[in-house]
């Protein structure tokens, strides 16, 4: 893997890793493939969107769990696309802790931690292609050069982490959506639902997993101009 930084962690009960420098964790202290599959997936209508060529991206690859989940939602043979922007890639030997915690997608974090121990960013799975771009996503998701039917927003919480809900970052997502489009997010702050509806996106706030009263989804007009 190219020399990126990376992040320090402490463990929360031994499993749940927490970013220091965000003062925050990886996934939910109440279950965090149970908030993956509520806020990402259900939020954005998830499997069952799902045709050959469908382009789910991602800000905050983090444990992988997402990807995860979204393997093992994806029961089809519709061929789909994964990207995932990520600042402060975890080393497999910390994606392997913390994923221990969920047996249930164990297969799928095997195939995952295989590849990621060797340094690839682009992984393979059975009818799913992940391609994680490393970086600081203000520079990188503006060069990119796709564009997502589907976005999961996972970046540490707005308050610790202002940078990845910023208003030029967030219309970055709108202008990476294809017409139709949409997006989930944990979070229901006020500052960020304005952004992404100045980005041009309709906005939703839904109930929230957990302990969060409430998260976001929304989507972009089917004649939203490219």
């Amino acid at each position: 893997m190219p020399p990126h930084p990376q992040p320090d962690l402490d463990w929360r009960d031994e499993v749940i890793p927490v970013s220091r420098a965000f003062d925050d964790p990886y996934f939910s202290l109440s279950g965090g493939l149970a908030e993956t599959r509520h806020v990402f997936l259900a939020g954005n209508h998830l499997p069952d969107r799902f045709h050959d060529g469908f382009h789910i991206a991602e800000l905050g690859f983090g444990t992988g769990l997402n990807l995860l989940a979204t393997l093992a939602a994806h029961t089809g043979d519709k061929n789909l696309h994964f990207t995932s922007f990520e600042a402060f890639p975890l080393p497999a030997t910390d994606m392997a802790r913390a994923l221990a915690a969920f047996p249930e997608v164990a297969p799928h974090a095997e195939t995952l931690l295989t590849q990621w121990s060797t340094g690839a960013t682009t992984l393979h799975f059975p009818h799913i292609t992940a391609t994680i771009i490393l970086g600081d996503a203000r520079d990188t998701l503006p060069a990119w050069q796709g564009r997502a039917d589907a976005w999961f927003l996972d970046g540490f919480s707005p308050a610790k982490n202002p940078e990845l809900w910023s208003p030029d970052l967030l219309h970055e997502v709108a202008r990476h959506t294809a017409p139709g489009g949409t997006f989930a997010t944990y979070t229901a702050a006020g500052h960020v639902r304005r952004a992404l509806a100045e980005a041009g996106f309709t906005v939703t706030r839904q109930p929230g997993f957990g302990r969060k009263r409430h998260m976001t989804t929304g989507a972009l007009p089917p004649e939203h101009p490219l």
